[in-house]
C-alpha cells in the first residue's frame, strides 16, 4: 500500500473561514472560530484521513496588514506556513470578491518558489449568484495560475469533499506522521487555552479580544479520571478586568462554565476549571506570551 502524507496550508484574509474549513476537514474542533476577526494566532495544525492519505492542515492567522507587534508576528506566522507547506490552499470570500488584501496575498503568491501546488477554494457560495461567481472564478485564474479551483462552502460542507479528494491525491508518497486516532498536534493545554479564548471573544465586544491572552498554567489529572485546569487570563488595563469579571463575577462564571463544557465534550471526560484574571500591561511585549501561542516574538519587529 502506497501511503502518502504532507502539509496543507490554509490561507486567506481574516474571517475567510479557514478555522471552519480546517474543523470541518478534520470532522472535530480543533480551530477556534468565531465572526470576530484576528481569532487565530497560532499555525494549528489538524490531522484528516482520506483513503491512504494523511492530510496534515495548517490553519494561518489571516492575512492582513499589520499595525501591532502581535499583528507581525502573525502575518509571519502565515506566510511561514505557507512557505513550508506541501500544497497551498487560498480560501477567497465568494461574496467580498477580489479586495485589496486578497491582492496583496496574490502578489505574496507570485513571490514564493515555483513548483508547488497552490488552488483556490472560493469559499461562502451561498451568498452569491452563479453568473457572479463564475465572472470571480475567471478574475482570480487570469491573475494567477491556480492548479485547480474549488467552490465551497466550509460551514455547510458543500465541495469540501472534492477539495479533501484532491488534496488526498496530490500529497507527496511518504509514511504517516501522527497515529492514526490523533487530530491535532497541538498540546491540550494549548487547545484548552483556545476554547476560553473562543468563549471570551464571543461574549465581549470591541477591542478587548485582542488585547487579552489565555495561558494554561497547570493540568493536574485526577485519579477519578477528571483533570483539574488552571488558567490564567492576562489583560492590559484594570478596566478590562471589571469586564472580564463582569458585575458580582457573573462575566466570568458564564465564560469559565461554556469551556468547561465544550472542554468536557471534546475530552470525554470531567473538568473542573479554574479561570484566575491578571492585568499584565505589557503583555504584548513579553516574548513568552509569544511563545505559549506558537508565535516567534523576534516576527514582530
Amino acid at each position: 500500500m502506497t501511503t502518502r502524507c504532507g502539509f496543507v496550508a490554509l490561507i486567506g484574509e481574516p474571517n475567510a473561514g479557514k478555522s471552519t474549513l480546517t474543523n470541518h476537514m478534520v470532522g472535530a474542533k480543533v480551530s477556534i472560530v468565531t465572526h470576530k476577526v484576528q481569532t487565530t494566532r497560532a499555525r494549528i495544525r489538524g490531522v484528516a484521513l482520506e483513503g491512504d492519505s494523511q492530510i496534515v492542515f495548517v490553519d494561518t492567522p489571516g492575512l492582513f496588514r499589520p499595525r501591532r507587534r502581535l499583528d507581525r508576528a502573525m502575518v509571519a506566522a502565515a506566510w511561514g506556513g505557507a512557505a513550508d507547506a506541501d500544497i497551498i490552499v487560498l480560501l477567497v470570500e465568494a461574496h467580498r470578491g477580489i479586495t485589496e488584501g486578497v491582492t496583496r496575498i496574490l502578489d505574496g503568491l507570485s513571490e514564493l518558489p515555483k513548483g508547488r501546488k497552490i488552488a483556490l477554494a472560493i469559499n461562502k457560495i451561498d451568498k452569491v449568484e452563479a453568473p457572479q461567481l463564475l465572472k470571480l472564478t475567471k478574475d482570480l485564474n487570469d491573475r494567477f495560475p491556480f492548479s485547480e479551483t474549488f467552490m465551497i462552502s466550509a460551514e455547510k460542507g458543500h465541495g469540501t469533499g472534492a477539495l479533501r479528494a484532491w488534496l488526498a491525491e496530490n500529497l507527496p508518497e511518504g509514511p504517516w506522521l501522527y497515529p492514526e486516532d490523533q487530530i491535532a498536534d497541538l498540546p491540550l493545554r494549548m487547545i484548552a487555552a483556545e476554547v476560553t479564548r473562543e468563549k471570551l471573544t464571543l461574549r465581549l465586544h470591541q477591542e478587548l479580544p485582542y488585547q487579552l491572552t489565555v495561558e494554561t498554567e497547570n493540568w493536574e489529572e485526577r485519579k477519578d479520571g477528571s483533570a483539574r485546569i488552571d488558567q490564567v487570563i492576562y489583560v492590559m488595563r484594570d478596566g478590562h478586568k471589571g469586564i472580564v469579571l463582569g458585575k458580582k463575577g457573573e462575566t466570568i462564571k458564564a465564560i469559565s462554565k461554556l469551556a468547561r463544557e465544550e472542554l468536557e465534550e471534546f475530552l470525554g471526560r470531567r473538568i473542573h476549571l479554574f479561570l484566575q484574571v491578571k492585568v499584565r500591561p505589557g503583555w504584548l511585549e513579553e516574548s513568552e506570551r509569544y511563545s505559549e501561542m506558537g508565535l516567534d516574538f523576534k516576527d514582530g519587529n
